[in-house]
């Protein structure tokens, strides 16, 4: 389950979307996530399913990856499906079994919630499998520069959530790596209810903690040894530029917002 988190990978090719401005790439992810939250109709979520695989063709990541990312929270959206499916009323009354009664609303609404968090994984998913860390962290800094004229700390928030979203994977393959020594040494973590593999998964946090503050430690002390002091009169290696294939990009997405905003107007009550 651990290998199956996508979240905070880098997937490294070239491709057109790879070499996307990062703070491009920041603006087209929040603008798919207000689309998101816009589509309302199958029509919509078809939409928007259609600019994944289209975004995946591009970026030469496959499909299949931002699919093995949803593994982990699948509990996750069966339950999201299930509150919404029996604890949503409406008028139009489907199924009426002792206390279980299933509305058409609920049942609408619980497959758009579904989806919707579905799509929001994947679209975030793939900022990160096609961005590297530190194009990341400069994206997000300069994208926040402006707030440095009331002394807010861009790049200090930049670094720490790009730190953060890089240790996901190292802390992913350190649990991975606890549980095989675990494992190899008697603890069972597959048998038994959910209560119980849960209680088995305690042993792993004391470890599991004691390497994350090492690592800490480790990080700190080396950005010490390079003189580190904040982002105050740094330089850049790179500078960043938008292109051509930028502003097409911004063109594209921006589309996709307007189709779904322009169908929920229009097709509201007609499809769903």
């Amino acid at each position: 389950m651990l290998n199956n988190i996508t979240m905070g990978q880098y997937y490294p090719v070239d491709s057109t979307v790879h070499r996307l401005d990062p703070r491009m790439k920041l603006i087209l992810t929040i603008i798919f996530i207000v689309a998101v939250f816009m589509s309302h109709s199958f029509v919509g979520y078809i939409l928007l399913l259609g600019f994944l695989f289209f975004a995946c063709k591009m970026s030469k990541v496959p499909f299949k990856l931002l699919l093995k990312g949803l593994r982990p929270l699948r509990m996750i959206i069966i339950l999201t499906f299930l509150l919404n499916l029996f604890f949503t009323s409406g008028e139009d009354l489907w199924v009426s079994f002792w206390i279980v009664r299933i509305y058409r609303e609920g049942f609408m609404q619980a497959v758009f919630y579904s989806l919707r968090l579905i799509f929001l994984v994947a679209g975030t998913s793939l900022l990160t499998l096609t961005t590297s860390p530190v194009a990341l962290s400069d994206g997000i800094e300069m994208l926040m520069s402006p707030l440095k004229k009331i002394h807010f700390p861009a790049h200090e928030l930049a670094m720490m959530m790009t730190i953060a979203l890089r240790f996901i994977p190292t802390l992913l393959e350190e649990t991975d790596k606890i549980m095989k020594a675990q494992t190899a040494r008697g603890a069972d973590f597959e048998s038994g209810n959910l209560l119980v593999r849960a209680k088995a998964m305690v042993p792993l946090l004391v470890p599991l903690f004691v390497s994350a503050f090492r690592r800490a430690g480790d990080l700190a002390m080396a950005m010490e040894s390079r003189c580190y002091h904040g982002g105050e009169g740094r330089t850049r290696l790179r500078v960043l530029k938008t292109t051509r294939n930028d502003w097409i990009a911004l063109g594209i997405v921006t589309l996709l917002l307007a189709l779904i905003i322009l169908e929920g107007i229009y097709l509201k009550g007609v499809l769903f």
